[in-house]
């Protein structure tokens, strides 16, 4: 397991802000415009919260004449959901089994 990437993604999504534009995202793509609307912040408050997600491959980015359209990343999506399930559950690959250690 990649502790360190599994880090960096929950320090990434800890963020309201953030987590709220992921559960957007999770229906589907959007364009700024469209995810803006729904909070109270400026448009450079969200190119920030937009960067960070970016940064870390958690969303997609295309632009379409002016805007930005921004999409979930399936894959780095499915690493945080599957990282964190596997770090918070006493499987057969856990690392207390692995290592001989008691959990």
């Amino acid at each position: 397991m990649d502790y360190q990437k599994l880090a960096s993604l929950l320090k990434v999504v800890a963020e309201p802000n953030r987590l709220q534009i992921l559960e957007m995202l999770s229906c589907g793509e959007m364009c700024a415009c469209d995810i803006l609307k729904n909070f109270d912040f400026t448009q450079p408050t969200l190119s920030h919260h937009m960067k960070v997600l970016e940064k870390e491959e958690l969303v997609h980015v295309t632009k379409k004449g002016k805007w930005h359209h921004y999409s979930l990343n399936q894959d780095t999506a499915a690493l945080l959901i599957n990282g964190l399930s596997k770090t918070l559950s006493n499987t057969e690959d856990c690392i207390c089994k692995i290592t001989n250690k008691q959990c």
